[in-house]
């Protein structure tokens, strides 16, 4: 099996790390804050408590992770490198710098960010066919789409390979053959808010009517059904039907809403102020996430339960 490196032993890192881990592979982890690596355990720990795992399968999975004590240390052996830092664009490039002078010369060096350009952030690699990104979707252990992004000098064996790495941990690996900000699933995710948030702006109903909307309506078959598919089942003919009637008259503005940039002045950040949005009393945004958790858990188990790898 492919030795594993990970970089940052964080939120997202100790996902990656875990992932790969409970699928059996050896992973190796660095972080640069002594008391975020000593933490890594405990982390993996209660993110497999979580999943349901037993005390012999966590025992199992903590022994194939390595704490290494310096970066070279942790990439030296590596064939996969996956770099999970905070989305600072200094601290990523210095990082593939370093990585690329220790790590083997075959190994895959993929960043996992949400919206930094990868183009960019593998500027310091000299060979540029092996480096890509990895979009892992929060928490990795959960949510089983990663992303993986091809610069233009990305060799197509190299991308090809982490897909096949990928898959065979139970993860949705999906191609991005062009490095564009927000790769596919952000672009689309925003594209939903910006109108959202313009209805709401427009007076055309309040916060809580669109979020209901949403999830009592095409929402519940998203999982399922994806919007290309939705069209093709409705047949592309009445899918340009209803375009030539809605499109125009979409929200379309290239900067954030007036609306939202108001909200951050007025000191109204969602969940952590207790009003965004919408107002989130004492309590609420801990029963949503709870509920979030659930909801997903229950999917995991959906998916092993039906004989797939998991999407760890």
């Amino acid at each position: 099996m492919p030795q594993i490196a990970v970089i940052g032993a964080g939120l997202m890192g100790h996902g990656i790390a875990l992932c790969f881990a409970r699928a059996g592979h050896a992973v190796t982890v660095w972080d640069p804050l002594a008391a975020s690596l000593a933490a890594l355990p405990d982390r993996i720990t209660q993110s497999l408590w979580l999943l349901g795992a037993d005390a012999s399968e966590i025992k199992e999975c903590l022994a194939r992770v390595r704490q290494a004590s310096t970066l070279s240390d942790c990439v030296s052996s590596a064939d996969m490198v996956f770099e999970a830092a905070p989305e600072k664009m200094d601290l990523k490039q210095q990082l593939f710098a370093e990585i690329e002078q220790a790590a083997p010369a075959s190994a895959l060096l993929a960043s996992n960010t949400s919206v930094m350009p990868i183009t960019r952030i593998m500027e310091p690699v000299a060979k540029k066919g092996r480096a890509m990104g990895t979009h892992w979707w929060n928490p990795p252990f959960l949510i089983p789409l990663v992303e993986v992004v091809a610069i233009e000098q990305s060799e197509p064996d190299a991308i090809a390979k982490m897909i096949a790495l990928l898959e065979s941990i139970g993860k949705t690996a999906v191609a991005v053959k062009k490095d564009i900000p927000g790769f596919i699933g952000n672009r689309l995710q925003h594209a939903l808010w910006r109108e959202a948030i313009a209805l709401v702006a427009n007076g055309v109903c309040d916060a809580e009517a669109v979020d209901n909307v949403v999830k009592s309506s095409f929402g519940r078959r998203l999982a399922v059904l994806g919007p290309l598919e939705n069209a093709d089942l409705v047949g592309t003919d009445l899918t340009l039907d209803i375009h030539q009637q809605v499109l125009f008259d979409l929200d379309r503005q290239a900067a954030p809403s007036d609306y939202l940039v108001q909200l951050v002045a007025a000191g109204k950040l969602g969940m952590k102020s207790g009003e965004g949005f919408r107002l989130w009393p004492e309590g609420a945004p801990d029963a949503v996430r709870e509920q979030m958790t659930e909801y997903l858990l229950s999917w995991q188990k959906k998916s092993e339960a039906g004989g797939e790898t998991g999407n760890h």
